[in-house]
């Protein structure tokens, strides 16, 4: 793999950095956790404009065509200003989804929307108890080729702001996912509030209709792991972003703070935490473009894709942690802007899976696969 951005890739980078630096705010970001919505509408506007939202859209219907590099360069600059928008959900576990695997008729209805940033999609992956998207607990019923779903599913990233939703559910040939509309009277939606403080739903589904994404002539399971991958690195682009941004806070903190008339990043101790965490950073980057640039080319990425979660969460925790410990007293402080990359970080570690979980999960891929 070249690890070096083509001339797209850079503008594409640069444009989003340029629209979350300045657009987004320490105080902005304060206001937007105290209000009921959770979502910075005027960034979302913002990125709509700039047609970020629908830079993996095919271009018939209004998008860039471009692929899940950039979506991940995009998302790193979320990461960047803990910026409380559904951008992961909507683009990749939604649109990238109904892009691949969507009819013309599904891709008509909700792809120009999601360009022009009127619909917010997501993807219902989890479940209580054994929690595995591939095994769904909730059930699919179809009555004279009409479908309907009954269950439940937890921790829906932005359910209730949802336009529409995909869920895999099991039928009785097997898994497949559903596309479902939210404002059928049977959906019911109780909102959650997660640790990085977004809005999430638990969402009951009642004889609820729903469409079969697709025309059938993918398996549900291969969909379902489809998103998953894919959802997965989404969530390691955003910890790339927040853990290089933390570790710079760090950096710029201990480089002013002084103990004992010296600054506290000329002690060996602070160099080396710091170094360890730089370090980290780069693990969770080159992971995460890898499975990135493998999903673009076509490849399998399920391994690759576990991996970099792996690396985002067990690399991510540490890092967040010695930043925290790095700023002393003030890394506590709910006031400071550096408590909420760790509270980011904390997130993404355990969401689709903490470390061990996902080290388990890739043990029986790489058993599969023979390795």
């Amino acid at each position: 793999m070249n690890f070096e951005l083509n001339e797209e890739q850079i503008a594409v980078r640069d444009l989003a950095e340029q629209i979350f630096t300045g657009s987004v705010s320490v105080a902005g970001v304060k206001a937007v956790e105290a209000s009921d919505d959770r979502i910075d509408r005027e960034l979302w506007k913002s990125l709509a404009d700039a047609n970020i939202l629908g830079l993996a859209v095919p271009e018939a219907f209004g998008g860039s065509g471009l692929g899940m590099v950039e979506l991940a360069l995009v998302l790193e600059q979320q990461g960047r200003v803990v910026a409380p928008i559904p951008l992961a959900a909507t683009t990749v576990s939604g649109a990238l989804a109904i892009s691949e695997f969507g009819t013309p008729a599904q891709q008509e209805t909700w792809l120009p929307k999601v360009v022009q940033g009127e619909v917010i999609l997501s993807a219902a992956l989890a479940e209580i108890g054994a929690n595995n998207p591939l095994r769904p607990q909730v059930r699919a019923t179809c009555d004279q080729g009409k479908w309907t779903l009954s269950g439940t599913k937890v921790s829906v990233p932005a359910g209730m702001q949802a336009n529409a939703l995909l869920v895999p559910a099991q039928t009785p040939d097997g898994v497949e996912v559903f596309v479902v509309s939210t404002d059928d009277s049977s959906v019911q939606r109780i909102s959650a509030f997660t640790t990085d403080r977004s809005q999430v739903a638990h969402i009951t589904f009642s004889s609820t209709p729903a469409e079969l994404l697709g025309d059938g002539n993918h398996s549900g399971d291969r969909i379902v792991s489809w998103i998953l991958d894919r959802s997965l690195i989404a969530l390691c682009a955003i910890q790339i972003g927040v853990c290089e941004a933390a570790v710079r806070m760090a950096a710029e903190y201990t480089s002013t703070r002084e103990q004992f008339g010296k600054p506290l990043s000329s002690f060996q101790a602070s160099q080396v935490r710091a170094a360890d965490a730089y370090i980290d950073t780069e693990a969770i980057r080159v992971t995460t473009l890898l499975a990135a640039w493998k999903a673009d080319a076509g490849q399998e990425i399920t391994a690759d894709a576990l991996v970099a979660k792996w690396w985002a969460a067990e690399a991510g925790s540490r890092i967040v942690l010695s930043v925290q410990h790095l700023h002393g007293g003030v890394g506590a402080d709910i006031e400071y802007p550096v408590h909420r990359y760790f509270l980011w970080a904390k997130q993404i570690e355990n969401t689709l899976g903490g470390a061990h979980c996902t080290l388990e999960r890739l043990g029986g891929v790489l058993a599969k696969m023979g390795v």
